[in-house]
């Protein structure tokens, strides 16, 4: 490297002091089929697959030292290729985050652009062929490495793939956006670095990497690394030709990328620059101008890495990996109680779902009851015909299939399946009388040490528990709908709920594979209770005089996954109405019930929009049952109204401690509501756009906590 970009990677690294250096380990072999003596480089920082490997600064460097050596030997003609590889289960996961988060100037973000672009342009330009053999998981910076080398295979065993960067909002800063649409063409890498990254970081398995045109070949797992060595023995020889699709940079590339923006405009309404600069890049980088588009991706990662959006994505990618998994203010899982057999009290859909979700993660019998026994055997009969389609699916065997459905049962008497139940979880109609005597009858027959669960999406649990003998055992447990996809559980602990409960209920939400998050039993807890409010006060300006297009329109600048009446729809007005009534009657200085809604519900409609041309349109039944004030807003006045709304409840839900912290907020509608990185939930935006000080007069987070730190 040329002395100023070693200066450069120096300073970076000083700025990374606690970066975990992945070591590039240096060997040599002879190949099969008297290919040659092969210089193999594995990635490896030391410790097994549960900590991947990552490149950070002091990676590079001893990339760099690495390459120092086999570029010597290279030119000497002491080796004939050189190959790079992982440690078991994992090759690389891209660049050490932590550090991103501390830059606070923007030629720090050039050193470390140019830092990996310096790095992985070596193995491109040695003197003999480079091959990259993805054996385990590979994403970002990890998937650039391979893209710089001459070939490339993959493991058919490998589980994750992908180009993150425009998720967390970077771009594939070290050859991504220049190298993969030159490889597979536009519309390709266009699925692969903003498509997938942009539904929720979406992974590609091995098959997919190769079936994309990525990898050259693709082997077993389990003599992976021997057979992709031989394939390079029969590669160097002349036995193995590499055929690849030419790249049509014509029409069609320009077409992928105007598609592509498309796509963007239509999930993100602006909200997010990533994506739209990883376009750019891949439009400039037509001609092959490989060294053009490097320059490119160098600016667009410094300028991204002191951006606030770039700080949400990496704060919020943060509370999901990890105060997700360490919930704040669990009790400790030493007074967990052993869960061995599940009752679930209901058999309608939301009943059946979680049926389906306890018998799967935790493999213990699961019962369900009703009122009648035609209920009882749909909602049994709904988890074996899921159960079926896994099967279907190939995820998991016959075997396993069998053992499942002989795991789950129906019964009408509860003494029957519930004797000897650890946990007991209802789902029936939201109403507190029927839940407390569905308690009531649940504790008349269950152990001492069972615990009462209720998946209420709104109603007190401390009210639902008042009449039991035992209410310390009574905890929430709010799942989201569509079970299966959102991870968040909101667990509610009531007036009464003991520790040993508590952290049974945190104990059963991990091994169900939850985003658990303490909740204090509060009207509607932390979802429900922002949601109402955000939709509530577009409610309000549509009753007031606002048309729905204009109050719809005026909250696309945030990007979220939907608008507001759509998710109305998604949740069911009903639903909507029930929980806008529940905090009405809490906090009637701040919620309503809109008249408008009620009639929505009360005429039995599904939602606002009808779909007859593939895109929503009012419906015309419901437009003529809407009754509107003359107060017409603009966008912008919309925009300001509801989100000040949104601003002033997370205060006071912070105040009341309904969590813990503003990131628990962020935390709840990320992993519940779909809620989009770039935002990092809700309350770093709050913060940006000024709303936190407008309505409770101070910031939520500080400087530098998902914004870009003072220099």
């Amino acid at each position: 490297m040329a002395a100023l970009d070693m200066a450069q990677l120096k300073r970076a690294a000083e700025l990374f002091p606690d970066e975990v250096v992945t070591d590039v380990q240096v060997r040599h072999l002879e190949l099969p089929l008297g290919a040659g003596r092969f210089a193999l480089l594995t990635l490896d920082n030391g410790f097994d697959h549960t900590k991947p490997n990552t490149i950070g600064p002091g990676t590079l460097a001893k990339f760099n030292e690495a390459l120092d050596q086999v570029e010597r030997e290279a030119a000497a003609g002491e080796i004939v290729a050189v190959g790079v590889t992982g440690k078991p289960f994992i090759f690389a996961v891209g660049a050490d985050l932590k550090g991103v988060e501390v830059l606070s100037r923007h030629e720090d973000g050039v050193a470390i652009a140019k830092g990996g672009h310096d790095t992985f342009k070596r193995l491109g330009a040695l003197p003999v062929p480079t091959f990259t053999y993805y054996n385990g998981a590979a994403m970002g910076g990890g998937v650039e490495i391979g893209l710089h080398c001459t070939y490339r295979t993959v493991s058919s065993g490998l589980p994750a793939f992908s180009l993150p960067e425009c998720f967390l909002g970077l771009v594939p800063g070290w050859g991504g956006c220049t190298l993969l649409p030159n490889l597979i063409g536009a519309g390709k890498a266009i699925n692969v670095i903003i498509d997938n990254a942009l539904a929720q970081n979406k992974q590609l398995k091995g098959k997919q990497v190769f079936e994309l045109g990525i990898a050259d070949a693709i082997f077993e797992p389990a003599d992976f690394l021997e057979q992709s060595l031989l394939w390079t023995a029969k590669v160097l020889t002349g036995e193995v030709s590499v055929e690849r699709e030419p790249v049509d940079r014509g029409e069609a590339w320009d077409q992928a990328v105007e598609w592509g923006r498309l796509v963007v405009e239509g999930k993100l309404h602006g909200a997010a620059p990533a994506p739209l600069r990883a376009l750019d890049i891949i439009a400039q980088v037509k001609d092959g101008d490989l060294q053009a588009g490097f320059d490119a991706e160098d600016q667009a990662l410094a300028d991204l890495i002191m951006s606030d959006e770039l700080r949400a994505g990496l704060y919020a990618f943060n509370l999901v990996q990890k105060r997700g998994k360490r919930p704040a203010g669990a009790p400790d899982k030493s007074l967990a109680r052993p869960v061995n057999k599940v009752g679930v009290v209901g058999a309608g859909l939301m009943a059946s779902q979680l049926a389906l979700l306890f018998v799967r993660r935790l493999e213990v019998p699961v019962v369900l009851t009703d009122i009648d026994q035609a209920r009882v055997d749909k909602g049994v009969g709904y988890v074996h015909a899921e159960i079926d389609k896994l099967l279907g699916k190939g995820r998991i065997n016959g075997d396993k299939a069998n053992r499942l459905k002989a795991l789950v049962s129906g019964v009408l008497e509860k003494a029957e399946g519930f004797s000897d139940a650890d946990f007991v979880i209802e789902a029936v109609f939201e109403e507190t009388g029927v839940k407390q005597q569905v308690f009531a009858e649940v504790e008349a027959v269950v152990p001492e040490t069972a615990i009462l669960a209720t998946n209420t999406s709104s109603l007190s649990v401390t009210e639902m528990a008042a009449k039991l003998k035992h209410p310390e055992r009574v905890v929430g447990f709010h799942f989201f709908n569509p079970v299966a996809v959102l991870p968040l559980l909101e667990v509610v602990r009531a007036e009464k709920t003991d520790d040993a409960s508590l952290a049974t209920a945190f104990a059963v939400a991990k091994k169900l594979k939850k985003t658990a998050v303490l909740v204090k039993d509060a009207p509607a807890f932390v979802v429900n209770r922002i949601l109402t409010r955000f939709m509530g006060e577009v409610q309000n300006v549509v009753d007031e005089g606002t048309p729905v297009e204009v109050a719809e329109k005026a909250v696309e600048p945030l990007g979220l996954p939907m608008s507001p009446l759509v998710l109305l729809e998604l949740v069911g007005p009903a639903i909507g109405l029930h929980v806008s009534e529940t905090l009405a009657g809490a906090f009637p200085e701040r919620f309503k019930v809109s008249p408008n809604l009620k009639a929505v519900v009360d005429a039995g409609k599904r939602g606002f929009y009808v779909y007859d041309s593939g895109k929503p349109e009012l419906d015309p039944e419901v437009a003529a049952l809407l009754k509107q004030g003359d107060s017409v807003l603009t966008e912008q006045q919309v925009r300001d109204r509801v989100l000040t709304a949104v601003a002033e409840e997370i205060g006071l839900m912070l105040a009341e401690g309904v969590v813990a912290e503003a990131q628990d907020i962020d935390l709840c509608l990320i992993t519940g509501a779909g809620w989009p990185f770039h935002l990092g939930g809700i309350t770093p935006y709050l913060d940006r756009e000024g709303y936190a000080e407008k309505a409770n007069g101070k910031r939520f987070l500080e400087q530098g906590v998902a914004s870009v730190p003072t220099a």
